[in-house]
Formats: structure tokens, C-alpha cells, sequence
């Protein structure tokens, strides 16, 4: 049984699709039209809800955006689920919607409902934002008739960090029908929300056709897109074991069923460099459900993070219930969406090594668009050098060149103890780069640019760590 508050009401099922989605659930179930269809693939944010859950304290709510067209209905268990129809107080707008008013900031309307709702989650943030950060929040909601600078005026002047509506009102009261609801149990024939280590292993014994997933944000496009009918899965986000996030005394551990949006703050705090592949993953409302072990698990030769994941040698810690055992990250792709999980296993954590002293790490994304956009091609650096500017390693991730995410060793083996400054050292690994892949022509790049690009990457690398005085970076800041 499923069960959560559906804006304010009480809901409990006990029989539904596993591949419902959020979107359809509320649309054709409940008869909420004001969430709309657009894109269908958590791009357009037409679609956008807000679900509210209790902190770790359990004394107040945390809110957060979603694209419910690819959001599974199990991600709402024990929480609260708000859509458009229910921010207004009586015949009151909610103060969010009273600036879209003022500011004239919807003319065809079909956008504004999920421009609203992502407004609405940032209003309730106990700080206010700055231009930036309503840039941020707003990112993947795609407005195409009414421009963007009055939806932000209205996001600056009703997000005022100071949340004064019916929900904060009313909050010690949602928190108490929260708590109580029941929790997940094993009464749905096809859909699985397991809470431990022992029950997911349980599960995956008798459905060993069902399909695990976490965020949902790239499986539920086989539902929308491809038609597909999933029958029968199984959802991580109930798996305590999942949802560690701990700083060892050698490393991160993420827990594989950790959102982007949790665990991105910890990640930069040790890997700043990283920030441009993660403020350009994805959007807001994505990075809210999306899983760093979900990025890692459907083995995508474009996601994101696999290549930096292989450039900052990081380990895939499994499980299958019984057994526990780590995998380093270079060994763990085999194949075209294929790696070395067996079929009773799942990814329990990610371990990333901290750097070493004095390491340079960079992250270079290349898309058609700079925000929520798949990379043509990504490339990660990390560079060990001794006292001297001698290579003592460069470690390597790259992603949109190969069948696989890939290193490639021999680039760190040919300028290994060479004068890194030197610009022979560049053309050494020019050389090798430039025969290590043997990319193919798609709709996002033909395979003569993506081989120029990475002899491209390597000497912007090759540039930036040389000339540190030169600050060699380009940022396209949006709807300015």
C-alpha cells in the first residue's frame, strides 16, 4: 500500500500500475488537470509538483520541485504531495501566484502552472534568494510566448525567505498526519518498496524480473517515450541502507539512493572542481529525484558523472543481501549498458577518494544547450604532480566517445614524470588522445568533432593548469 497526503487529504492504494506516473495518477485518477503534459521527459516542466516530507528532526517540512511525468507514484510515500490546485487560500492567491499576476508573468498559460510550483518550493526556503538562485530554481521550466524577466520579478518579489501562507500555518499539523501514516508494506502485486537490506534481497529473490530503480528520472522514459509497459518494479527509496552520505576518514561514501540535491553541497565541499558537471546536471526538479547510483547503474555512455567518477578513482560498493563487495569504477563497465552487477546484486554505495595534496581536477561538459542538455562529449582531468611540475599521474574520465564511459591509462603512461609545463608534454598526450577513441556520428555530434573536442578539453587542461593567471572559463548565465 501507497500512502501519503494528496494536498491536504489522506490517500491510500492498494492496487495500481507499477509504471504509474505522478502525472497520470493526478490527471487521469483525480482529475487535476492544472499539472500539464508537455515534454514527457522531465525537460520542459510543465508537469511540475511539489512534495513536502518531514526533516531528520522531524520538526519542520522540507519542500521540493518535481517533474511528475517521470516520477513514479511510490516516490510519494509518507509524504505529501501539492499540486497547483491547492496553493490558493479560498478565494486568496497564494502569494507566489499574486506575483505572476502583478508582474504580468503568464500570457498562454500553459507553462505558468509549473513555473508556479517551482516558485512555490522556493518560497517556502528560510532565506531569500538572490537572482542566481531564482535562476537555479526556475531551470527547466520552459516558458516559449512570455519571457522570462517577468516570471523571475515575480520569483524576486514573493520569495522573500520568510514563508507566510497556510502551509507554515498549518504546518505542525501536516507534520502530525504525516507521521500518521502507515508505512509501506508488501501489499501491491507488482510494485516493491522494500525498507532494508533483508527485504530488498527477499524481493529481488522472488521477482527476479523486476526492475530496481531509485529517481525513476531515466527508467520512467521507457514509459514515456519508448510506450513500454514495466510490469513489474522495484523502488530503492524506502532502503535505508541506500540513503547514507558519510565522510570517512579516506573518502565520500554516497549511498546509491541519495538525490543529486542532498548529496551535491558534501561533494563540492571536497571536489569544487566538479561544479560545472553538477550545475549542469539536469535541472532543479530532477536533481531532486535523481541518484548519483542510478547514474552509475543504467551504465550510460553520456550520463554525466561516470567520467568524473573514473578520473577521481572511485569504487562501486555492492551487495546482494549476503555478500558485500567493492568493484573500482575502471572495471566496472562492460559493455553497452552492461556491468559487472550480477543478477541478485545492486549498488549500495559510491566511495570517492579524497584528492591528493596539491591534485588539479577539472570537469569539462560540451552540449548543444548549456543547462539540461546531454553531453556531446564530457572529459575529466586529475593531475598528480610532483615538486618539480613532474607527471606523476593523470588520471582520466570521458563520456559521449565510446560505447562505455572510458579512461584511457596510456595518456597518463606517455607524459608520466614528464615537465608537465613543457609544451612537448602536450603534444605527447595530443598524440594519444587523438588515437585512443574511435567515436560515432549521432544527433548530437559527428564523431570528426567529438575527436577534436577531446584534443581540445586536454589543452584547455593543459592551458588552465598551467596558467593560473589566466582564468580560461566561459559562463553563460541564462534568461539574462
Amino acid at each position: 500500500m501507497i500512502s501519503f497526503l494528496l494536498n491536504d487529504k489522506a490517500v491510500h492504494i492498494d492496487a495500481t500500475q507499477a509504471d504509474t506516473t505522478l502525472l497520470n495518477y493526478l490527471r487521469d485518477e483525480r482529475n487535476l488537470c492544472g499539472t500539464k503534459e508537455g515534454c514527457a521527459s522531465g525537460d520542459c516542466g510543465a508537469c511540475t509538483v511539489v512534495v513536502a516530507k518531514t526533516n531528520e528532526q522531524g520538526s519542520a517540512l522540507e519542500y521540493q520541485a518535481l517533474n511528475s511525468c517521470v516520477t513514479f507514484l511510490s516516490a510519494v510515500q509518507g509524504k505529501q504531495l501539492l499540486t497547483v490546485e491547492h496553493l490558493a487560500d479560498g478565494e486568496t492567491l497564494h502569494p507566489v501566484q499574486a506575483a505572476m499576476v502583478d508582474a504580468h508573468g503568464s500570457q498562454c498559460g500553459f507553462c505558468t502552472p509549473g513555473f508556479v510550483m517551482s516558485m512555490f518550493a522556493l518560497y517556502q526556503q528560510d532565506s531569500a534568494p538572490n537572482r542566481e538562485q531564482v535562476n537555479v530554481a526556475l531551470g527547466g521550466n520552459l516558458c516559449r510566448c512570455t519571457g522570462y524577466r517577468p516570471i523571475i520579478d515575480a520569483a524576486l518579489a514573493s520569495c522573500t525567505g520568510t514563508p507566510q501562507d497556510k502551509f507554515s500555518q498549518h504546518q505542525a499539523a501536516t507534520i502530525a498526519k504525516l507521521n500518521a501514516l502507515p508505512n509501506s508494506d508488501a501489499g501491491l502485486d507488482t510494485l516493491f518498496m522494500p525498507t532494508n537490506r533483508n527485504e530488498l534481497a527477499a524481493t529481488i529473490k522472488a521477482t527476479p524480473t523486476a526492475r530496481l530503480f531509485a529517481g525513476s528520472t531515466d527508467i520512467a522514459l521507457e514509459v514515456t517515450q519508448q510506450l513500454k509497459s514495466l510490469p513489474s518494479l522495484v523502488s530503492l527509496t524506502q532502503v535505508k541502507e541506500l540513503q547514507v552520505v558519510e565522510e570517512t576518514s579516506s573518502g565520500l561514501k554516497i549511498g546509491a539512493a541519495v538525490p543529486f540535491s542532498k548529496m551535491e553541497a558534501l561533494l563540492l565541499k571536497h571536489f569544487p572542481s566538479l561544479h560545472e558537471l553538477l550545475d549542469r546536471f539536469a535541472s532543479t526538479p530532477i536533481r531532486n529525484q535523481a541518484t548519483l547510483g542510478g547514474n552509475v547503474a543504467n551504465a550510460s555512455p553520456i550520463g554525466d558523472m561516470p567520467p568524473a567518477l573514473l578520473a577521481l578513482n572511485a569504487v562501486i560498493k555492492v551487495d546482494n543481501g549476503t555478500t558485500r563487495r567493492d568493484i573500482a569504477i575502471s572495471d566496472f563497465f562492460t559493455g553497452y549498458r552492461q556491468t559487472r552487477l550480477q543478477n541478485d546484486e545492486w549498488i549500495e554505495a559510491i566511495f570517492i577518494p579524497y584528492l591528493k595534496p596539491n591534485a588539479q581536477v577539472r570537469a569539462y561538459k560540451i552540449s548543444k544547450r548549456q543547462e539540461d542538455d546531454i553531453s556531446a562529449v564530457c572529459a575529466v582531468f586529475n593531475l598528480a604532480l610532483d615538486e618539480n611540475s613532474k607527471v606523476l599521474q593523470l588520471k582520466s574520465g570521458f563520456g559521449g566517445v565510446a560505447a562505455t564511459p572510458a579512461s584511457v591509462d596510456a595518456l597518463s603512461d606517455a607524459i608520466k614524470g614528464k615537465d608537465w609545463s613543457k609544451i612537448s608534454t602536450f603534444e605527447l598526450g595530443k598524440k594519444v588522445l587523438s588515437e585512443s577513441f574511435t567515436p560515432l556520428d549521432d544527433v548530437r555530434a559527428s564523431a570528426e568533432y567529438r575527436q577534436a573536442l577531446l584534443v581540445n578539453l586536454f589543452k584547455r587542461f593543459w592551458l588552465q593548469t598551467n596558467q593560473q593567471s589566466q582564468q580560461i572559463e566561459t559562463r553563460v548565465h541564462a534568461y539574462e
